[in-house]
């Protein structure tokens, strides 16, 4: 009996060695593998919640623990850590004035090598997205349409509750600028409702369906409490980016478009292995990502 304990009691202590587990560190999750999961394992993965509050401050997005643990989180999805953002500006660069226009923008105002990732729609709902965006710590806001979510709403709950932003794409993702200013009201409008009732924030930022908007987009928006009409100057496809300028480049706070998209529209890529390949485009630029809501 003696001679068991002993065995265990040694085996533990390897173990904790080769976990990094200790009392200054905290408890690691599993050991993680150099590369990142399959399609498979992703798509199978617990959609867990962080601790992050909905209200989503800029601290909540950096992954938990020690430099160790974050690097062996990020390991796991093929990736190196993000440099950490700047401290958010005192003063918003982008404010709608008191009975103002709604501002419309696709960039925000800095010299700081920042992008701000922006997800759409809402369609694909891969269990291994919401595990992966716990394990990297990155903010991303999520512009949702009713109309594809509706068949899933708790999906986006553990998300919301990490602090990623939650923006409104409409109910039904129509082109808006087709549509009578109170056509385009009820769909602003409607939204906001429904996600306020949903997950308990009224979105604040609004991106019309295909980037298509008038000027009655923009009154609509202003009636539905919208702060900003958010567009893009980068669109993720599925191994590359979409640039609008000539360059090709990034540029100090573009605003980058993404989709919650699956196998069938990726050609068999996962939403993780297309978001991973993002991340990679953007620190091979020199770039790491922020929260948009800290700037608008």
């Amino acid at each position: 009996m003696k001679k068991t304990i002993a065995l265990w009691a040694a085996l533990t202590a390897v173990a904790l060695l080769v976990t990094g587990c200790t009392a200054e560190d905290g408890p690691v999750a599993a050991p993680a593998p150099t590369a990142p999961p399959t399609a498979e394992a992703s798509r199978g993965a617990p959609a867990e919640a962080s601790g992050g509050s909905s209200g989503g401050a800029a601290g909540a997005h950096r992954a938990p623990g020690t430099a160790g643990t974050r690097a062996a989180a990020y390991r796991r999805w093929g990736l190196k850590p993000f440099a950490a953002p700047p401290a958010p500006p005192a003063v918003k660069p982008v404010v709608r004035p008191p009975g103002g226009p709604v501002p419309v923008i696709s960039e925000i105002p800095t010299r700081e090598k920042i992008v701000f990732i922006t997800i759409d729609d809402g369609a694909e709902k891969d269990p291994g997205f919401v595990t992966m965006m716990r394990d990297l710590g990155i903010p991303v806001t999520m512009f949702l349409t009713d109309a594809a979510i509706r068949a899933d709403y708790g999906y986006f709950a553990p998300l919301v509750a990490q602090g990623h932003g939650l923006a409104n794409h409409t109910l039904t993702h129509p082109n808006l600028r087709t549509l009578s200013q109170e056509a385009q009201r009820r769909e602003i409008c409607g939204q906001q409702t429904r996600l306020e009732q949903r997950y308990g924030t009224a979105p604040r930022l609004f991106r019309p369906p295909y980037g298509n908007w008038n000027e009655a987009t923009r009154a609509a928006a202003g009636e539905c409490g919208v702060d900003a009409i958010v567009l893009w100057r980068e669109s993720m496809q599925i191994k590359n980016m979409q640039y609008q300028r000539g360059d090709r480049k990034l540029h100090p706070g573009d605003i980058i478009l993404a989709h919650f998209r699956g196998p069938s529209e990726l050609k068999g890529r996962t939403m993780t292995e297309m978001t991973a390949t993002m991340l990679r485009r953007i620190q091979e630029q020199g770039f790491t990502v922020a929260r948009l809501e800290d700037y608008v």
